[in-house]
């Protein structure tokens, strides 16, 4: 619960669903710990450079497969040059409980990828389409940290329109079907909103993908 009313599950668009305060405390808790742990070199959190020689400000690091502006490799190859960490099953049994929550029914396949970003105060996210799979199953996104705001939009533009939803740390965003390529990013993180009790600065955004791989 957040302020005086509680935040609601909300449908943004079809095919995208916003379950606030999906995980509690303690799972959160226990995901930031798991994260620092797989964060860790080798294959660990990086700088993600673009092909026209910028870099990302939120960081990132893969498991299950690394991912590159230029797609999906199974070694750190912008990185330390390492094999990727393999999906953790807690990851993947998590992302098919997210999708049953979300649309009542869980994905028919596997969860094998999850990318992770890291956002300080500075970071940010432009808007883009998750592309490089193979696979139309739904993208799971959980938040921890500091609360943010996601910009989701529409498969066909970067512009208008679209929709600017608050998260919160623990909160659940699922797309798919027909927003499954809608455009997204993160225009704002508010530093200093995490919760007191997750020892927490910045915000960690678990992606969890089926990579049809």
């Amino acid at each position: 619960m957040s302020g005086l009313f509680p935040r609601e599950r909300r449908e943004v668009a079809p095919g995208a669903v916003h379950l606030p305060d999906w995980l509690d405390l303690s799972e959160q808790r226990g995901l930031l710990t798991a994260c620092r742990a797989w964060a860790r070199p080798p294959a660990g959190l990086r700088t993600v450079r673009t092909p026209g020689g910028g870099e990302m400000t939120a960081r990132q690091f893969g498991l299950g497969w690394h991912w590159t502006p230029r797609g999906y490799t199974r070694t750190a190859v912008d990185g330390d040059g390492a094999p990727v960490k393999p999906m953790p099953k807690e990851l993947a049994d998590l992302g098919a409980r997210a999708v049953a929550d979300a649309f009542g029914s869980p994905p028919g396949a596997a969860y094998d990828i999850a990318l992770v970003n890291y956002y300080d105060d500075r970071a940010r996210m432009g808007m883009h389409q998750d592309r490089d799979e193979q696979s139309d199953e739904p993208v799971v996104s959980l938040s921890l940290g500091d609360r943010c705001v996601f910009r989701f939009g529409n498969p066909l533009t970067r512009t208008k329109p679209y929709t600017d939803v608050d998260l919160h740390s623990g909160d659940l965003f699922v797309f798919g079907g027909p927003a499954r390529l809608a455009f997204h990013g993160v225009p704002r993180v508010h530093p200093g909103t995490a919760p007191a009790g997750l020892d927490l600065r910045g915000r960690l955004n678990i992606t969890l993908r089926v990579s049809g791989l």
